[in-house]
């Protein structure tokens, strides 16, 4: 992204990189028994000794959470070495109880890696630099009491759960790509079954290093942190401010200090916390209490080798094999669960034109019905089967378009078989073109001026006489049927 600056024509260049932190859903906690699943417990109930960092205890290493940080450095492309280890980084705030994190410094579990982005017509690769394993901090709730005092309150529930950390070279370039990587790296968390990737319940957070350099130049500016973001269009609003506000400081003649930065959400601005922290200010040293980490051969393999289809792969295989396009292919393959139920409706040997009827009523009428509801996908009463048996019907003309959607909207609400619903409430088809010929008579004998009007090659008159069949038939007739005894009696 080039920006201009009016006030000396200066063109600056911004560079992102992003830090995003994602909660791995284990039953238990990264280094002890305690549940991780916290959402609904009351504060300070799901600790222990281990989790709160008391004197003597001792930590032991989640397998569950390398098994799915190992997943996601195989979904992104990364090395995984064989080597690694964890480190205690030292800082002291009230939401960590040890006065240390264990964490992960020089000898990360994936390293090298990469995501491949699609934004404003194009493509592009952000590079993984690193993904590595630590634990979760405690939450801080600031508060103000009645006389008006404000104080802070620590919940340490979030304290041990594991945490993954996802760092993108500084490859992305503007608002529009850091909130397409996020997009695509949540939909693979979620994708994997590792992670609800949920933001707004913090089971996601990002930071964003954002810093702005001359066009053409070859040295990077002063790099910014900035925090505080519930949501990708907060991480993509809050990139927006900062590569308006940096080149305006330079301009001014600021000089621009490695900072840490809040973003105001209501204010739509970041505001200044403090100034940025070196790897060196945290004292990583290897972490005593824990062994280094051998991940062997047959142990990566074995992950590897039970990886899903990934969704760029599902994707492009839904356009290639079954004729669809690319926005249809791209909606079906936002999560694993509508992929897979597509797929299931589609029947044992599918073909281009099911899949593209399978891929009108899920986009069109299953999403429309799920969105008026406010329901999920996982909560219909209708199976993939059940909607194959629909299309089916259709296809053979046991029902007409029209009676279809009718009989969806019962499927939907009791759930049962669209053949049942049809023989129940003698919803099928009237395919006795002796039966049709007649209303095609009655209404040409009740519509003369439409008669005419067609007669005199006005063609839309066709579709006045067409509708007023299917009205006397309450939609049951077959307009192939209905059209060419209409064309042949006039």
């Amino acid at each position: 992204m080039t920006l201009a600056t009016p006030a000396n024509k200066l063109e600056y260049e911004a560079v992102i990189g992003l830090e995003t932190h994602i909660q791995l859903q284990t039953n238990s906690k990264m280094f002890c028994g305690c549940r991780a699943e916290i959402a609904n417990s009351a504060p300070n109930t799901q600790v222990c000794p281990v989790c709160l960092g008391m004197p003597g205890v001792l930590p032991v290493i989640n397998q569950k959470a390398i098994e799915y940080i190992v997943k996601l450095g195989l979904a992104l492309h990364c090395e995984i070495p064989e080597y690694s280890k964890f480190d205690r980084k030292n800082y002291f705030y009230p939401d960590l109880v040890k006065g240390y994190q264990i964490s992960q410094f020089d000898l990360p579990i994936c390293i090298n890696g990469w995501l491949e982005i699609e934004v404003d017509g194009y493509t592009k690769r952000i590079g993984i630099t690193r993904i590595h394993q630590e634990e979760d901090t405690g939450k801080l709730m600031h508060m103000t009491g009645p006389d008006g005092q404000e104080y802070t309150l620590v919940d340490y529930n979030r304290s041990g759960v594991p945490l993954v950390e996802c760092v993108s070279e500084p490859d992305i370039s503007t608002p529009a790509e850091a909130a397409a990587y996020l997009t695509k790296l949540r939909q693979i968390v979620r994708w994997l079954g590792i992670g609800t990737g949920n933001m707004n319940e913090g089971a996601m957070r990002c930071d964003a290093n954002v810093s702005v350099m001359l066009k053409g130049s070859k040295e990077y500016g002063t790099k910014i942190e900035v925090k505080n973001m519930n949501s990708i269009q907060a991480v993509h609003d809050a990139i927006a401010y900062e590569i308006i506000r940096q080149p305006e400081e330079l301009v001014a003649g600021h000089v621009l200090k490695q900072q840490t930065r809040g973003w105001d959400d209501v204010r739509q601005i970041t505001v200044f916390q403090r100034l940025k922290e070196g790897s060196s200010d945290y004292r990583y040293f290897p972490e005593p209490d824990l062994p280094p980490l051998q991940l062997t051969a047959e142990f990566r393999e074995k992950i590897k080798a039970n990886l899903p289809e990934l969704p760029d792969e599902r994707r492009y295989r839904f356009m290639n094999d079954f004729g669809l396009n690319a926005y249809d292919a791209e909606v079906l393959t936002g999560t694993r669960q509508t992929a897979e139920w597509f797929e299931a409706a589609l029947g044992p040997n599918p073909t281009p034109p099911r899949a593209k009827a399978v891929a009108n009523w899920i986009l069109n009428e299953l999403f429309a019905r799920l969105k008026e509801s406010g329901g999920e996908l996982s909560e219909v009463k209708i199976q993939p089967a059940q909607l194959g048996g629909l299309i089916e019907l259709v296809e053979k003309g046991a029902i007409t378009p029209k009676t279809a959607k009718d009989v969806f909207e019962e499927m939907f609400a009791t759930g049962h078989d669209a053949a049942t619903i049809v023989k129940d409430k003698g919803l099928g088809a009237i395919s006795d073109e002796g039966a049709i010929a007649s209303v095609v008579e009655q209404v040409i004998a009740e519509n003369p001026k439409a008669v005419t009007d067609f007669k005199a090659g006005k063609d839309a008159s066709l579709n006045f006489l067409i509708g007023g069949v299917m009205k006397v038939t309450k939609g049951k007739a077959s307009k192939d049927v209905v059209t060419r005894l209409l064309r042949e009696r006039l």
